[in-house]
């Protein structure tokens, strides 16, 4: 069975509403995923670079949780992403850790959907501002896969039981995202599409 690492990365978890919603999902299925938190996982910073790659290496997928803070991610993973995808082992001669391997971002954003659009108060689309992941994501040759994302109105004193049902709705709806692209299934159908397209 395919197994997927989802590296949650939220400074503030125990007050999180949305992520710690995802992660009571995920666990429910610990044949399919691993839950690793990253600031209860290294409170002082310091991340344990061997370990972080053993932890991939023993995983099919890779999906990094996180509520997207200026645009960016919180700056823990920032970190993880530089002081663990080195260079011959993620990318460059003889790095190959991440090639082949299906990586996907879940991520909470605190406005709502309209305002990433090209009309909206910010513009551009969440994939466009989350570019960078994918950038990424193809320099060390994964297979980056769609973003799941939930906009919420979690800071509006007046969200409260309709904010509840959709978070507990984006839990499911992030299960069923996660089944579809990052599934034994999807991966079967995509070593026949390799196979179809071999014979040609």
């Amino acid at each position: 069975m395919t197994k997927t690492l989802v590296i949650v990365t939220h400074p503030n978890y125990q007050d999180s509403k949305i992520n710690k919603r995802w992660v009571e999902e995920l666990e429910t299925q610990p044949d399919r995923f691993t839950v690793h938190h990253l600031y209860s996982t290294y409170p002082d910073t310091v991340i344990d670079v061997e370990r972080e790659q053993k932890l991939v290496e023993s995983h099919d997928n890779v999906v990094f949780q996180f509520p997207v803070y200026w645009f960016n991610c919180p700056p823990l993973l920032k970190q993880w992403l530089d002081e663990v995808l080195l260079y011959g082992w993620a990318y460059g001669s003889g790095g190959e850790a991440f090639k082949g391997k299906k990586v996907g971002l879940a991520v909470s954003m605190g406005s709502p959907a309209e305002s990433y659009t090209p009309a909206g108060n910010q513009g551009y689309l969440v994939e466009e501002i989350l570019r960078p992941f994918e950038l990424l994501a193809n320099h060390v040759e994964s297979d980056y896969q769609p973003i799941f994302k939930f906009h919420s109105t979690e800071n509006d004193p007046e969200a409260t039981e309709d904010f509840q049902e959709a978070v507990d709705h984006s839990a499911e709806s992030y299960m069923m995202h996660l089944s579809m692209y990052f599934s034994d299934a999807v991966a079967e159908d995509d070593a026949a599409s390799d196979a179809e397209d071999g014979q040609g």
